[in-house]
């Protein structure tokens, strides 16, 4: 799913014209025991507390496409008769209504889910008239195409509230204030059918994680059986390692300043499409030979690419580029550098030893204290601008 149908299935958590049919919910006790459960029209709860799961229901379908939010690919087991994506199709047909069913899910999540405390899940049902639009992208809202009708799974921590002092209106002092079990945001959740070209999707779920590095791989293989994508921070070190792997003795800093460069440069030529930059074997192939990687080191390239990432494997650009940060690091040493600069620092030999060579521009400062770029003396914080003109002048 792009970022713009992401939005348009979260704008409909509102209380104007909001087409949630059923919430179910299963609060489960840190030694994986269901506390309570209950199956409610959404319509009849308070407004307030209506208010509050949207937050949650939002949430679930917030953060960063391919670290945050995944869109997964069901196996082809998902497809059988007792398979997680008939199952999935069974729950959003029923409407939340058959309570053996939802017990059914229940125990499976229970069963998969890696948790030591106490969690709730919140299951909901909707539909969705979809409105069509014009060539132009505008909406048509007395033109429906289609009726998109969905389940959203949030799975969040229940926590206790801090403990402290409350004041109490009716007496007017501040008493010890009693502990509440209180819901917190999502730690994991799904959205099934996925909403792709503004239709229904019966082959892919969006999958959400708020721990980008642990995508809870049990839940996702017994709940979901769908294809795990790499984590954040493992595809980060798998292109570091095919890098490396790569390049071996050559590795040198240009060509990883080049690497750097087109990567952030490939990231912003995608800022504002809907899909991101992936790094598939080609893509990558076409990186490294573009940062001046020699044909011959890329001779075994796609089978190492398969080997790291897997046949069909793609890399998020944002997943593996430093986009806020270039660091340079000896055992002794730790230089950072703004991601536009890099041209500042170059290598260099001096007396016959390989050196990085930092060029100095407009400022210097040492622990704090600015001083003269040109001679080195401690320049008067007052008088900066001043000794900095002077400076400029005599040269």
């Amino acid at each position: 799913m792009i970022k713009k149908e992401i939005n348009e299935i979260k704008s409909l958590f509102n209380i104007e014209d909001c087409g949630i049919r059923k919430i179910a919910c299963c609060y489960v006790n840190g030694e994986k025991e269901k506390v309570t459960k209950f199956t409610e029209t959404f319509l009849n709860l308070p407004e307030e507390e209506r208010h509050k799961y949207f937050d949650i229901f939002r949430k679930t379908l917030s953060g960063t496409q391919g670290k945050n939010l995944l869109d997964m690919k069901f196996n082809l087991s998902a497809y059988g008769e007792d398979g997680a994506q008939a199952m999935l199709m069974e729950l959003k047909n029923s409407g939340l209504e058959d309570e053996k069913l939802l017990d059914l899910f229940y125990d499976k999540i229970i069963k998969s889910y890696n948790y030591p405390g106490n969690y709730i899940i919140i299951l909901i049902n909707q539909t969705y008239d979809i409105p069509g639009k014009t060539t132009d992208g505008i909406a048509m809202e007395d033109a429906s195409d289609e009726i998109y009708n969905y389940i959203l799974c949030s799975i969040c921590h229940v926590i206790l509230s801090k403990p402290g002092l409350g004041y109490n209106e009716e007496e007017n002092t501040f008493h010890n204030q009693r502990q509440f079990h209180m819901i917190d945001l999502p730690d994991i959740g799904f959205l099934f059918p996925a909403f792709n070209d503004r239709s229904e999707d019966r082959d892919i779920v969006l999958y959400y994680t708020k721990d980008v590095n642990n995508f809870q791989t049990e839940f996702i293989s017994y709940i979901l059986d769908s294809q795990i994508p790499l984590p954040a921070g493992s595809q980060k070190e798998t292109f570091q390692t095919l890098v490396t792997e790569t390049l071996g003795e050559e590795c040198d800093y240009e060509t990883i300043k080049n690497i750097h460069e087109n990567l952030n440069e490939m990231i912003q030529q995608k800022k504002d499409e809907p899909e991101p930059a992936v790094l598939d074997r080609n893509s990558a192939r076409q990186l490294l030979e573009k940062s001046g990687v020699k044909e011959e080191k890329l001779e075994h390239f796609e089978e190492q690419f398969d080997n790291a990432a897997g046949e069909s494997g793609k890399l998020l650009a944002t997943n593996v580029a430093e986009i806020r940060k270039f660091e340079l690091k000896t055992p002794d040493i730790v230089v950072k550098i703004n991601p536009s600069k890099t041209d500042l620092v170059k290598t260099m030999v001096i007396e016959d030893k390989q050196c990085l060579v930092i060029e100095i521009d407009e400022r210097l400062e040492v622990n704090g204290i600015s001083v003269n770029p040109y001679t080195g003396e401690v320049l008067e914080r007052e008088s900066e601008a001043i000794e900095y003109g002077e400076v400029a002048k005599h040269e």
